[in-house]
């Protein structure tokens, strides 16, 4: 036998074992080879044409697509308070003549929705100041109430506040495929808190790459959002203070415990730590 097989065999099995014992594969990353595909948010919409899904809103697409969603309600000359249901098609860029047809046939299955309540509705027609629809009194605090969900609110955002407490992993990016906001390490549970006063235009799972996602309107021009909560403890339409606890955080669709917080302005991603206090 060759004096040298035995030097080679033990070669050999080193190889075979450090072939076997490979760890997890690399992160597939994408063609700039800085972001792994795992962290991107693939919720990006593009195109002409979008067809509502249950869960949605108006302002969840909207913020899907970047576009404002005053600009998008108005290529498809929908009011306030936007409402929209699955099947439904959507226009994402300015197309006037066939958004026609498509609000008029949202129009006509609401209209037969609506008959087939049995109970009208109790007219307000005679409500005054102080009185609701049954002629009763109310209280100032609570006629106030009412009124203010009934108007424009905090329309200068004097103050903001950080969301969340913990280190920063991650900041905001103008990459194609960066990060567009900025990513809050934490506990489990950890208190997730409304930035400026608002309201609460979203609430839900229906965004994928966000999670548990609340989106908070502040005014015309300012929204922002946390995504990734363990649990969401506020509601569509529910007026918020800055500093309220609107969430828990927690990692879903996230690959571990944070907050991805996100500022809008006018539709378009916006660098938070430019209006968080320093």
């Amino acid at each position: 036998m060759n004096k040298h097989a035995p030097s080679a065999l033990l070669v050999l099995f080193f190889c075979v074992v450090g072939c076997s014992s490979n760890h997890k594969p690399a992160p597939v990353v994408d063609v700039q080879g800085s972001v792994p595909l795992s962290k991107r948010v693939k919720s990006s919409l593009h195109g002409r044409e979008y067809i509502v899904k249950k869960g949605e809103t108006l302002y969840s697409i909207s913020w899907r697509a970047n576009i404002d969603v005053s600009t998008l309600a108005r290529f498809n000359k929908l009011s306030s308070p936007y409402q929209i249901f699955p099947g439904q098609k959507l226009f994402l860029v300015k197309n006037s003549a066939k958004a026609s047809k498509n609000v008029a046939r949202a129009e006509s299955t609401q209209n037969q929705k609506q008959k087939r309540i049995k109970k009208p509705v109790a007219s307000n027609k005679k409500q005054a100041y102080g009185k609701n629809v049954r002629g009763e009194k109310v209280s100032k605090k609570a006629n106030e109430k009412a009124i203010t969900k009934g108007t424009n609110f905090s329309q200068k955002i004097r103050n903001w506040l950080w969301p969340a407490k913990g280190k920063i992993i991650e900041g905001f990016s103008t990459a194609k495929q960066g990060n567009k906001g900025i990513n809050i390490a934490g506990r489990r549970g950890d208190p997730i808190k409304s930035t400026a006063d608002g309201k609460v235009v979203y609430a839900g799972d229906a965004l994928r790459g966000y999670g548990q996602l609340i989106i908070v309107k502040h005014n015309d021009d300012y929204l922002s959002a946390y995504a990734h909560n363990d649990r969401i403890l506020v509601k569509e339409q529910q007026l918020i203070k800055a500093g309220q606890v609107i969430a828990k955080m927690g990692d879903t669709d996230a690959e571990r415990v944070m907050l991805h917080f996100e500022v809008r302005f006018r539709g378009k991603s916006v660098n938070p730590m430019k209006y968080l206090s320093k």
